[in-house]
C-alpha cells in the first residue's frame, strides 16, 4: 500500500522540469514528505526512489547525511525548535538557553515532548549572530533571548 498521497507524488513530479537531473529532486522530495507527514517513512524512501529512479538507499544516504530529517522512530514535533549553538550565541548564554528549555519541556536535544508538540534540536548555526542567542521556531527566528524570554516563546505556540 503506498505510503505517499497523489498530492505528494504530483509535488514531486512539478519539481522535475526545476532540476537538470532527476537525482537532484531527491532533497526537495524529502523535505515535501516531512513536512506531510513530521518524519520520512521508510515506505516513502522507496516510493521516492521509486519516482526518481534511484535505488532506495541513494535516497536514504540523503536522508541520513542531513541531520534535520527525521525518521519514523523520532518524529518531529507540531513545532521545531533549533537553538543556536555557534561561538556569538554560546558566548551570549545559548548554552543556558537549550538547557533551560529542555528542562521545562522534560526532554532533550534531539527529541520530541511525550505530548509531540515540541521539538527541540541544537543547531550549530542559524546565521543571525546579530542577534546572538537566537533560536529558529518553525520558521521564525527568535533572538537576543534570555531563558525565561525563550520559554515565553514557547508559550505563544499552540
Amino acid at each position: 500500500m503506498p505510503v505517499l498521497t497523489d498530492e505528494i507524488r504530483n509535488n514531486i513530479r512539478e519539481l522535475l522540469p526545476r532540476y537538470p537531473r532527476k537525482q537532484a529532486v531527491t532533497l526537495p522530495a524529502l523535505h515535501l514528505v516531512q513536512q506531510h507527514f513530521h518524519c520520512v517513512p521508510l515506505a516513502a524512501i522507496e516510493e521516492i526512489a521509486e519516482l526518481l529512479d534511484l535505488h532506495p538507499a541513494e535516497v536514504h544516504d540523503t536522508l541520513t547525511f542531513y541531520g534535520f530529517f527525521r525518521d519514523e522512530k523520532n518524529p518531529l514535533g507540531r513545532h521545531r525548535v533549533w537553538v543556536c549553538r555557534s561561538l556569538p550565541c554560546m558566548l551570549r548564554g545559548g548554552e543556558a538557553v537549550l538547557r533551560h528549555l529542555c528542562e521545562k519541556l522534560a526532554t532533550e536535544p534531539g527529541t520530541t515532548t511525550a505530548d509531540g508538540r515540541v521539538s527541540v534540536e541544537a543547531a550549530e548555526c542559524l546565521g543571525a549572530c546579530e542577534v546572538a542567542p537566537c533560536m529558529l521556531v518553525d520558521e521564525a527566528v527568535e533572538g537576543n533571548l534570555t531563558p525565561e524570554q525563550a520559554e515565553h516563546v514557547l508559550e505563544r505556540l499552540d
